[in-house]
């Protein structure tokens, strides 16, 4: 069953070269419920992602871009960069954006500057030493879902929740803003559009 996450986020990688990792990164994004995956500068198309045994090229869109000038994302989309420098933030002490864009750096490598440089944000995970791409994707996206995805409180104790979490309940009404009119009043919003 899957957890439902607040906004959207798309994974993608630079300069990726192995076709094993590339279909790990997809599959694992795909498991997580990424809304879009791109790839700048890949050496590899997804169709010889041989690894992807989820297919996720069939249901999730994939963008290519030759260079991190070229790469372009949703409009408010934040793009955050993994990569394991000291002057990046820690994973454990980031605030993920509702809607971001996660890009890893190559095998053998790392970001651009031109691509570091287009980051909103540079995160590390704190290890000793890089990760494989998969695993690395994996532990961004689970800190992503602890961050915006609606799961029971852990117990002080060891094992799992002792209560089951509530339902969902509605808040109130949304009001937006009548920008036509001079007094520019909040009126509700409403699901089937406006009566005359």
């Amino acid at each position: 069953m899957s957890v439902p996450v607040r906004g959207y986020f798309g994974v993608g990688a630079e300069g990726i070269s192995k076709p094993g990792n590339l279909g790990a990164l997809v599959r694992t994004a795909h498991a997580f419920g990424a809304s879009f995956l791109f790839f700048v500068n890949a050496y590899w198309r997804i169709r010889e992602a041989i690894s992807d045994t989820s297919k996720a090229e069939r249901s999730v869109p994939l963008f290519e871009a030759p260079s991190a000038g070229e790469l372009v994302l949703p409009r408010r989309c934040k793009l955050v960069g993994v990569e394991l420098t000291e002057d990046a933030i820690p994973l454990p002490s980031f605030r993920h954006p509702p809607n971001a864009a996660y890009v890893f750096g190559p095998e053998r490598g790392s970001l651009s500057p031109e691509m570091t440089a287009r980051c909103d944000w540079v995160v590390r995970i704190p290890t000793q030493f890089c990760l494989n791409l998969g695993v690395a994707v994996a532990i961004v996206l689970y800190d992503r879902l602890l961050c915006y995805g609606r799961c029971a409180e852990r117990p002080v104790q060891s094992g799992g929740p002792s209560e089951q979490l509530p339902p969902h309940v509605h808040g109130r009404p949304v009001f937006r803003r009548n920008l036509d009119g001079p007094e520019k009043r909040a009126i509700p919003a409403t699901d089937g559009g406006s009566k005359g």
